[in-house]
């Protein structure tokens, strides 16, 4: 009796997935980013999937997300030697298994000629953080990202008819009959619930924030008035990076002590209050903004890169900046880390209660911010960053 190809699978420890194809961003709004598979042809199928998700409001970030993990399983079908549309849950499996054995594709050449497998033990703590290095294979929430990402992906086309009848990525056997939270108690706290077959279990993370100390070594370490403006606003408002980033000139307002971000996930209009410190370094950017002729106006992004020729600062460029920062000190903290600080530092302090630091950290659930009162008592909150919250239209 022949097997089937779902029940006999392939050698992994022989297939070789390659780094061919490449993610091109293009400069187009309407269409911000295209895959170009191993082929060297346009990944049509991708194209019309993030047409989808621009349409539905996604942002230009999240689009680019979910193109790199559709590139890495185009290589990953291009090694097996299947079409998009005609992958079964045989290349699923197979795929899960890959992932979270091999070594992450940036560390291997462009065209390896053997397969490498990660050793899957995380590296050394850093002595400043006490964070574990990263590994050299994938982690778990990559991996989670990527069968959620694969999985609407193989949904939409099949509401469209342009893929095949079965989902390769399905949902798991417990889910299938039922619908996520149907019969839950709006009493209870939200429990995560494994929503595909394929999904590995991802371990709870404990939120670190910056010490004091730490901080204010990080602070001094800073080369420009953009970049203490920038951390200054992070630190004092608990504002995500790509929302800050954002930001226009008009979404400034220093004689209210405000800053209006739009909001990562509702898309939704908020402002925030901020250290008066922050706007102080602002102002100093702006006036070397002012020598070096960048292009002025309410509209305009209100972040700027450093060198010629002038382009709006993107979170690459902000990342790679803290970075050389955390280089000269030996750590290994990110932007994200500032995030964890401001609202460790607002759930200490007396004159805030629970709701309002929910309400500036932009929190859906409650429960998502008590994970902030774990952190010890030594990052307590600095008067100059957070008194006066109340004061500045937080509702109760």
């Amino acid at each position: 009796m022949i097997e089937s190809r779902e029940e006999q699978g392939r050698d992994l420890s022989r297939l070789v997935v390659s780094r061919a194809g490449r993610l091109v961003a293009t400069g187009d709004d309407r269409e911000p980013y295209r895959v170009i598979g191993p082929d060297g042809v346009v990944a049509e199928p991708v194209s019309v999937f993030l047409r989808d998700l621009l349409a539905s409001g996604k942002s230009a970030a999240t689009l680019r997300s979910y193109a790199v993990d559709l590139l890495r399983w185009w290589r990953f079908l291009d090694a097996a030697g299947v079409e998009w549309d005609r992958a079964s849950r045989a290349e699923a499996r197979d795929f899960s298994c890959w992932i979270q054995l091999t070594v992450k594709q940036r560390l291997q050449t462009s065209r390896p000629r053997a397969a490498r497998w990660s050793s899957r033990t995380p590296g050394a703590p850093n002595l400043v953080t006490g964070k574990p290095a990263s590994g050299d294979g994938y982690a778990p929430s990559t991996v989670a990202h990527s069968e959620t990402v694969l999985r609407r992906f193989y949904d939409f086309h099949r509401d469209a008819g342009s893929g095949p009848v079965l989902n390769p990525f399905p949902l798991d056997a417990s889910r299938r009959g039922r619908r996520a939270h149907a019969h839950r108690n709006p009493m209870d706290e939200w429990k995560p619930e494994r929503t595909g077959r394929y999904r590995p279990a991802v371990p709870k993370r404990i939120p670190r924030a910056i010490p004091d100390d730490w901080f204010n070594r990080v602070f001094a370490a800073l080369g420009s008035d953009r970049d203490r403006a920038l951390v200054a606003f992070w630190i004092s408002t608990g504002a995500r990076a790509s929302e800050l980033l954002g930001m226009r000139q008009c979404d400034i307002l220093p004689g209210e002590q405000l800053i209006s971000v739009v909001r990562k996930g509702s898309r939704a209009r908020q402002q925030l209050p901020a250290s008066a410190d922050a706007f102080v370094w602002h102002r100093l950017y702006q006036q070397e903004l002012l020598r070096a002729g960048v292009p002025r106006g309410r509209r305009q992004p209100a972040w700027w890169t450093l060198r010629r020729p002038y382009r709006p600062l993107t979170y690459h460029g902000a990342h790679r900046m803290f970075e050389r920062v955390n280089a000269s000190l030996g750590a290994d903290w990110t932007l994200h880390d500032l995030r964890h600080s401001a609202a460790a530092r607002m759930t200490h302090d007396p004159q805030l209660s629970l709701t309002d630091v929910q309400w500036v950290l932009g929190h859906a659930h409650l429960t998502t911010t008590e994970i902030y009162l774990t952190q010890p008592s030594g990052i307590a909150s600095d008067g100059r960053v957070c008194a006066g919250y109340l004061m500045m239209g937080i509702p109760q």
